[in-house]
Order: C-alpha cells, then sequence, then structure tokens
C-alpha cells in the first residue's frame, strides 16, 4: 500500500512540472528591438512670413523592429518627436508631439515656427541651434514598454515672430471688470476705475499688456477691449486665479479673483495665450 501511495505521488509531481515546463514553453518573451535611425530633409531650415506653407523640414525615421521569442512584434509602435534646445532633452522648453504608427512627420514653415515661437518660446529673430530625437514604444499587456531612443539630429534655423495665438486688443485698449473688484460688473466703467483698472502695452511689445489691480478678494471679472462692449471681451479657458489660459470670447468662465485682497500685477501675453496673476 505504502509503494502504491508513493507511486501516486510521484507521477503527482512529474505531471505538474511537466505542465509548469510545458507553460513556459508557450508564454511569449519580449526580447527588444533596434533603436530608430532619425533623419531630416534639412538641417539648416530658412522660416520666413513669405513661404508660410512651403515645407519647412521633414523627419524619418527607421522601424525598431521590436522582437518577440514568437518573432518580430506586430503591435502598433509608438513614437515621440522631441525638439529642444539640449542634447539631453530635458529643458523646460522641450516640445513632444506623439505619432503613431507612421515613420514620418512634416512641417511646414508656419508649422515649424509656431513651435519654435509660440511652444518653445525660442528668440525671434535670431538664430538659433535645436535638436531632434524619435524616443519609439511598445504597448502590450497595458504598459509601456521597450523605449529606443534615436540618434539627434542637430538643426540651425531662426524663427520669426508668429502670429499672436489669441487676437490683441483692435485699438490697443483693455480693461479688466467683474465682482472681483469693487466696481462691479459695470460695462462701461466710470471713474475712478476706468483708469485703475486698465491695462498698458509691455514697453517693446505689441502683444503683452500688464496692469496693478486692487483685488477686494473672491469673485470674478473678464477683460473688455472696448467701454460698454461685451461680445468683444477675453475669458479664461483653463488654470487658476494666478495663471492660465485665456482667449477672446463672449463666453464663461471668468477669471478668478485671488482669495485674499491686495494689489496684484496682472500680464496678459496674447502671443501665447496666458495670463499670469504675481501679488505686488
Amino acid at each position: 500500500m505504502k509503494k502504491y501511495l508513493t507511486t501516486v505521488v510521484l507521477l503527482a509531481m512529474a505531471a505538474v512540472w511537466f505542465t509548469g515546463c510545458k507553460k513556459d514553453e508557450n508564454r511569449n518573451f519580449f526580447l527588444g528591438g533596434k533603436p530608430p535611425v532619425l533623419t531630416a530633409s534639412n538641417t539648416s531650415v530658412v522660416l520666413t512670413p513669405a513661404t508660410e506653407k512651403n515645407e519647412a523640414i521633414r523627419f524619418n525615421w527607421t522601424n525598431p523592429n521590436y522582437i518577440f521569442s514568437t518573432g518580430v512584434s506586430s503591435h502598433d509602435v509608438q513614437y515621440a518627436l522631441e525638439i529642444d534646445i539640449n542634447t539631453n532633452f530635458n529643458s523646460n522648453k522641450k516640445f513632444v508631439t506623439t505619432i503613431a504608427k507612421d515613420l514620418t512627420k512634416v512641417y511646414s514653415v508656419f508649422d515649424f515656427n509656431v513651435i519654435l515661437g509660440n511652444n518653445m518660446l525660442l528668440p525671434l529673430d535670431q538664430n538659433v541651434t535645436i535638436y531632434a530625437r524619435i524616443v519609439s514604444s511598445l504597448r502590450f499587456e497595458s504598459s509601456v514598454n521597450g523605449q529606443l531612443a534615436s540618434n539627434v539630429v542637430t538643426i540651425n534655423t531662426k524663427p520669426y515672430a508668429p502670429p499672436p495665438l489669441v487676437a490683441v486688443p483692435a485699438e490697443g485698449t483693455l480693461w479688466a471688470t467683474g465682482d472681483a473688484f469693487i466696481s462691479g460688473w459695470s460695462n462701461p466703467l466710470g471713474a475712478p476705475f476706468d483708469v485703475d483698472q486698465s491695462f498698458k502695452k509691455v514697453t517693446g511689445s505689441n502683444t503683452k499688456y500688464e496692469a496693478v489691480l486692487t483685488f477686494r478678494g473672491g469673485g470674478g471679472f473678464k477683460l473688455i477691449q472696448k467701454q460698454g462692449v461685451w461680445s468683444t471681451q477675453y475669458h479664461r479657458v483653463d488654470g487658476d486665479a494666478f495663471a492660465g489660459n485665456f482667449k477672446m470670447a463672449d463666453a464663461e468662465p471668468g477669471f478668478i479673483g485671488p482669495t485674499t485682497p491686495g494689489r496684484y500685477k496682472m500680464t496678459i501675453d496674447f502671443q501665447i495665450g496666458k495670463f499670469s496673476v504675481v501679488p505686488q
């Protein structure tokens, strides 16, 4: 009887071992890939307003050919094109765009200039050197795997001033009005609020306005570019009381007044569509 039981146990253990080995043989292991190779059609890119519709640069790269133990991957590869001012690609000016499947990305003069001027905020009308690379990745089993960085391409260019992201005040005037101020939602604004809540252009800029405003604490407000007119107002798109994006539209939401009463400098940058509010 004991011999019989021993035989049964050994057979059971062998079956478990065999099944485990079979499962290991059927598993699909990720083995990696080859870093993509990036090339650019032009590394000295000329940008001018007169050629905005022309092709400025074309990026091409190779497939990393990710491999599993069962062969070349059939999963979709995702690519991130990174453009930065250094080869570490870690500055606060880095621009990233994601491309699914394709092995090329083309930019017109207009689009490439907007990236440099409005997104990366590079100096305008000055020679700049930027760097580009492709980072590939593979999505499987609900995760990102196998990130591979390409070689780095060096590009020399000179961005010009792109059109402002938000239309500047037509008559060069701008006021704040709302219950964030003791003036309330007056439009037009009476004295002295028509002066106290007015903005002025920043010296040397046609697209940046500033004002030092007295907030009562809480409330909301909007920006008007013509007294007595709401239809050409500017309103907040996102952000909080101290920073965010805005656009021109007769719509909600308005800007948010800081909860703490006091004097604050508000800066409106039409070039990039952003605002900031800083205590004084």
